[in-house]
């Protein structure tokens, strides 16, 4: 794909916005400070610098008061939508994991049967060696029939995503801590609308909606055909891309709203032992934070 100089702003946490306004503040604090200090050294510097002083002591109001009601007006965004958001998150939780685990289970990577949470957890692993994934991947397009069946799950990813993203991507632009949620999932949603209509004009479906559909797309026009290995490298991308943000959007929900909220709103017994509810909603955010740690 042909990229311009101008590329979209990407933060490395969903959460790193929280410290631009904080960081804001400490250097307004910080600078404060020193402006103290040198007074107290030279009592004098301040008086023999009138317009710096005013223009240092302005800046620091302004700092300050923007990175305050910066903050003040994004936490009651965030605490006005809390729920909603946090439902939003979690069916953006299933889009991913139904995108990943999808691959992995064309490609032979899922554990078959046994419990399901821990063979999400064994996915996950699985899915992050690139080496592997990309090898399996390999074998999937050389078989005309796993190929179809991929081919059609992809299209399946499209239509899903591009519901629940009409729906809910609106509300979630009302905070930035959710509009950048929404975002990163929206890349994912693009990803696969991408390579769906490359995968359409290299094998037109039998679909004429389908085709017509890929026929319009830009994807073809930007980037041309890809041949296998290309097409690898991309469905490989975009698996791993959906486990990250399964692992971190689901973290970020469980924060939200605790489980032991809902414990005492359902009653212990809808849910189970609450605190047991609560450890196991801890134990998924921690084993999710320490994989992307690693």
């Amino acid at each position: 794909m042909v990229r311009g100089a101008s590329r979209p702003r990407r933060s490395r946490s969903i959460e790193s916005y929280l410290w631009e306004t904080r960081a804001l503040a400490a250097a307004a604090l910080l600078a404060l400070a020193a402006g103290v200090v040198s007074d107290a050294v030279d009592e004098r510097f301040w008086a023999r610098h009138a317009l710096d002083a005013g223009l240092a002591s302005s800046a620091i109001v302004v700092a300050l008061t923007v990175a305050v009601v910066n903050e003040a007006a994004e936490r009651r965004r965030r605490r006005r939508w809390t729920v909603l958001a946090q439902y939003v998150m979690l069916q953006l939780v299933r889009d991913a994991r139904l995108v990943w685990t999808g691959v992995a289970e064309l490609a032979g990577l899922m554990p078959v049967g046994g419990d399901r949470a821990a063979s999400v957890a064994v996915g996950s692993k699985v899915v992050q060696n690139t080496l592997q994934l990309s090898a399996a991947l390999r074998a999937v397009l050389e078989d005309a029939e796993r190929r179809r069946l991929l081919h059609d799950e992809i299209a399946r990813f499209v239509r899903h995503d591009d519901e629940v993203l009409g729906r809910w991507a609106g509300i979630m632009l009302n905070a930035d801590m959710y509009a950048e949620v929404i975002d990163r999932h929206v890349e994912l949603a693009s990803d696969l609308a991408w390579v769906g209509s490359l995968l359409d004009n290299l094998d037109p479906p039998d679909d004429h909606a389908r085709r017509r559909k890929a026929r319009s797309h830009p994807a073809l026009q930007i980037e041309g055909t890809i041949n296998d290995e290309q097409l690898v490298n991309r469905i490989v991308a975009i698996t791993q891309l959906a486990e990250r943000l399964d692992r971190g959007t689901l973290e970020l929900a469980l924060r939200l709203v605790p489980v032991d909220w809902w414990a005492a709103r359902l009653g212990a017994d809808a849910l189970g032992d609450g605190g047991d509810a609560h450890s196991r909603a801890a134990a998924v955010a921690a084993q999710s934070r320490d994989r992307t740690l690693a």
